[in-house]
């Protein structure tokens, strides 16, 4: 007897996945808990009512990647999905309610509807130095408040010198941190050629340092290679959003913002140093500014931009070229 293909969508959350599942000929739904053995047990009970599995979830949040990498390694196929993709599926559907359990309904949907695009798990080191790179830009954050809240408490006389002291140890304790764990990153970045080919090829942009660099890199490594400029640009949020409808609506076009927040995060400073330091980015800007854009606009195109420079790079490592990334108006 020819078994059939189980068809299973997850709803990635923290703490538990939402799923909905068609195996065997039997539809079920539920939930299940966001740890390795439970997963696990869950995949192989479904596993063992079916020939083959395929599964789909979408990139979002920071659990997603664990949850498809086991998936994988049990031996089941995995389809990931851009959010945009499902959310314009989902309004395609008329899904006028969200919830969990509706989402991994409206993804199962999508799974057996549409073309199947198999997701492949980048390797092991990458995915090592993807944690690394996200908690190195969290920590960066922390540091920035630390920051603003000692400049907030040297603003005031009624500041306790104790306090402000055990807030200067906190900060230094911190940047000590942040200095081994880049450190690490480096290290680990050194131990592969190829790796380290792609970072400095990255930290030779203009605006990009190191530690940038390293954000760049552990986010860009692990997207598939066949992904063209235009689809990173989306998977990083910075593609424009326009609503626009008859002659009555006409809102200002602005950010997506449906994909990559980390990326977000690693471009912004290299896209404010450029404007100053490299000629090229200025010139963009200025230009874009001139013919009426706003500065926060000419802001997000100069990121597009080198966001479509890092990926070329990380695709095709290379020194650098501003004249040429920043050679036409097109943002």
């Amino acid at each position: 007897m020819t078994m059939q293909q189980g068809l299973v969508a997850f709803d990635v959350g923290a703490r538990t996945h939402a799923f909905a599942a068609t195996v065997g000929g039997r539809e079920e739904t539920g939930e299940v808990s966001n740890t390795p053995e439970a997963i696990a047990r869950f995949l192989a009970r479904l596993q063992a009512r079916c020939g083959r599995l395929r599964v789909v979830m979408e990139s979002t949040g920071i659990y997603y990647l664990d949850l498809a990498v086991q998936v994988v390694e049990a031996g089941a196929e995995v389809m990931v999905l851009n959010p945009k993709a499902a959310h314009h599926f989902a309004k395609a559907m008329s899904q006028r309610s969200k919830t969990d359990a509706l989402d991994a309904r409206m993804l199962l949907t999508y799974l057996q509807r549409m073309d199947f695009v198999p997701w492949q798990p980048p390797a092991r080191q990458m995915l090592e130095l993807r944690q690394l790179g996200r908690h190195l830009c969290r920590l960066a954050e922390q540091k920035v408040r630390l920051k603003n809240q000692l400049h907030a408490l040297g603003s005031t006389r009624t500041s306790p010198q104790v306090v402000i002291e055990d807030v200067q140890e906190d900060l230094a304790t911190l940047e000590r941190r942040i200095d081994r764990l880049s450190a690490e990153a480096l290290t680990r970045v050194r131990a592969d050629a190829a790796i380290a080919e792609r970072f400095d090829a990255l930290d030779s942009i203009t605006g990009v340092g190191t530690t940038s660099a390293l954000a760049l890199l552990a986010e860009l490594l692990v997207l598939p290679r066949d992904m063209n400029s235009r689809a990173c640009v989306c998977h990083a949020g910075l593609d424009v959003r326009i609503h626009r409808s008859g002659t009555s609506v006409d809102l200002a076009p602005r950010l997506s913002k449906h994909g990559n927040k980390y990326l977000r995060r690693a471009l912004y400073m290299p896209a404010m140093a450029a404007i100053v330091h490299d000629p090229h980015a200025k010139a963009f800007r200025d230009r874009l500014v001139a013919r009426g854009k706003k500065k926060m606009q000419a802001l997000a195109a100069v990121m597009r931009k080198l966001l479509t420079a890092a990926w070329a790079l990380i695709r095709n490592p290379a020194p650098y070229d501003g004249a040429k990334l920043f050679a036409t108006l097109q943002a």
